[in-house]
């Protein structure tokens, strides 16, 4: 079982990644849930969402306690939220930051920490610092767990309701960040 745990802040599209890495598993063949946890969040508060991946049915609803990949949508979270918790030294991370892995503050192996600037994307693609979409760019791409084209189906089944524009813009962008 792959276990994928989001970080974010409220309003940044934290539940709508993970519910697309879990629709696009499905695509995939997975089976897979999606689910958040909620609290007395509100707009730019720390949230957290969480996704689980396998091949044979998911028993258990609890949170993500032991991620194997780690999401940070924001990285002004570190030092504020116990990120890595439960982390080990395999687990993938990728965030959103505009530093180098290097000067970031995560004990975890540099090797498997994977820095995208996904605002400068967001900003440049979308118009509006919304990274949810661009992250999972790499996310399809590091972790080979989903492929890019299933991203996009998700991506067109979950944006359909908004509009042709929203989802070009949001292909474009998983598709600028798996470039890289």
């Amino acid at each position: 079982m792959h276990q994928i745990r989001f970080h974010g802040r409220g309003g940044q599209g934290v539940v709508t990644a993970a519910e697309l890495v879990a629709v696009s598993a499905f695509y995939e063949g997975w089976q897979a849930q999606a689910f958040p946890s909620f609290g007395v969040e509100r707009t730019g508060a720390p949230i957290e969402a969480f996704a689980r991946l396998d091949k044979k049915p998911i028993r258990t609803r609890e949170h993500v306690q032991k991620p194997d990949i780690l999401i940070i949508q924001d990285s002004s979270l570190i030092g504020t939220v116990d990120l890595t918790k439960g982390c080990d030294k395999n687990t993938i991370v990728i965030i959103n930051t505009s530093k180098p892995k290097e000067e970031l503050a995560i004990d975890l192996p540099k090797e498997n920490i994977f820095a995208i600037d996904a605002t400068k994307i967001a900003l440049e693609v979308l118009g509006r610092n919304i990274v949810n979409t661009v992250i999972l760019g790499a996310f399809a791409k590091g972790t080979k767990l989903i492929s890019l084209e299933s991203l996009k189906k998700a991506i067109t089944e979950k944006f359909g309701s908004k509009g042709q524009a929203m989802i070009d813009k949001n292909i474009k962008a998983i598709e600028e960040t798996y470039k890289l």
